[in-house]
C-alpha cells in the first residue's frame, strides 16, 4: 500500500527523476517560465520551492547543497543572486502554476509554470505595409532652389 507517500513517479527510475526535476528547475531559474505537462509541473514546483528557501537563507552550506540538487552552477548563482531576494519578504508560495489545455499530439495536459513575480513581455505590434501602388512622395521645397540661385549669381558678381 502507498498510503502517506507523496511522490510523483512519473514512470522513471528515481535517477531518472531527479534528473529531470533539476533540469525542469534549473530552466525555471533561469527563465522564469516554464511549459511543460501538469504532473511535471507539479512535481517540479515542489522542489523550485525548497531551492528559493535555501537561496533566501543563502549561507555556503545552502549554496553547496543547492548545487548538488540542481547540478546547474548558473542556475543556482542566478537562484541566490535574483531570485531569491525578489522573495526575501514572502513567506512562501513562489510559483503559479497556469493550465494551457491539451497538447494536440498525444492530448497530454500542459501548463506553465512560472515564478508569482514573473510578468510576460508585451507582443511587439506588427508594422503595418503600405499598398505599393499610391505612395505619396513629399513635394520638393521651393525654398531650397532660390537659395542656390542667389548664392551661385552673389558668387559671379564677387568674382567680377
Amino acid at each position: 500500500m502507498r498510503h502517506r507517500k507523496r511522490t510523483i513517479k512519473l514512470g522513471r527510475t528515481s535517477a531518472h527523476n531527479n534528473a529531470l526535476l533539476s533540469s525542469l528547475v534549473s530552466n525555471l531559474i533561469l527563465s522564469s517560465r516554464i511549459k511543460t505537462t501538469l504532473p511535471k509541473a507539479k512535481l517540479a514546483r515542489s522542489m523550485a520551492e525548497k531551492m528559493v528557501t535555501l537561496g533566501k537563507k543563502g549561507t555556503l552550506a545552502d549554496r553547496r547543497l543547492a548545487i548538488s540538487r540542481l547540478r546547474h552552477k548558473e542556475a543556482v548563482q542566478h537562484l541566490f543572486e535574483n531570485v531569491a531576494p525578489a522573495f526575501a519578504d514572502r513567506a512562501g508560495g513562489y510559483t503559479r502554476i497556469i493550465k494551457l489545455g491539451q497538447r494536440v499530439s498525444d492530448s497530454s495536459e500542459m501548463a506553465y509554470l512560472e515564478w508569482v513575480n514573473y510578468t510576460p513581455k508585451a507582443k511587439k505590434a506588427k508594422p503595418e505595409v503600405k499598398k505599393a501602388g499610391k505612395e505619396e512622395t513629399p513635394a520638393p521645397e521651393e525654398s531650397a532652389k532660390p537659395k542656390k540661385k542667389a548664392a551661385k549669381k552673389e558668387a559671379e558678381a564677387a568674382a567680377e
